[in-house]
């Protein structure tokens, strides 16, 4: 459906599954060349290695005894028909569409992986002088640019007053 721009709703749902494809394309090759905790130097400060997150972002409750899969498999479905519902309502609010398609598109990612797996695949890992940032992927990777883009307009975002409704 066309917002007010004459932008298409799907264009955003497009960015959304080119998110997720890539996430789960990227997912297959390191569960293909990668056994659990091998890890493939790159530079300096970048690894690839393979690691399974049963938590949410972090690692966060990883260890808490499987209830977890699917409180955060729940939590990825409300978010995901929310974010949906959002999308359709928007008009002519690019950045926000464009955030709320990161996000979506790696909650959809993640999603999958909890579902089919069990667990979520991550591979990227940075580190500096023996600090280790936590493992993450490329649905992490949308969900937080995303997040940020959110922030930004927000922050950045004048405030309508009445003037502008004339």
């Amino acid at each position: 459906m066309p917002d007010q721009n004459g932008i298409s709703s799907l264009r955003w749902f497009a960015v959304a599954a080119v998110v997720l494809l890539l996430d789960q394309l990227t997912k297959l090759w390191i569960m293909t060349e990668f056994a659990l905790g091998d890890s493939r130097y790159i530079s300096s400060f970048f690894n690839l290695v393979r690691a399974h997150n049963e938590g949410a972002a972090f690692s966060f409750l990883s260890d808490a005894g499987g209830w977890q899969r699917w409180f955060f498999t729940a939590v990825a479905m409300v978010a995901s028909v929310v974010i949906v519902g959002w999308l359709l309502k928007l008009r002519g609010e690019r950045m926000v569409a464009i955030a709320l398609a990161l996000i979506l598109g790696g909650a959809l990612g993640n999603l999958w992986d909890r579902v089919t797996l069990g667990h979520v695949v991550d591979f990227l890992d940075f580190h500096w002088s023996g600090w280790h940032f936590p493992a993450f992927n490329i649905a992490d990777s949308g969900i937080c640019l995303g997040a940020f883009i959110l922030i930004l307009e927000g922050v950045f975002k004048r405030p309508s007053t009445d003037d502008d409704k004339e």
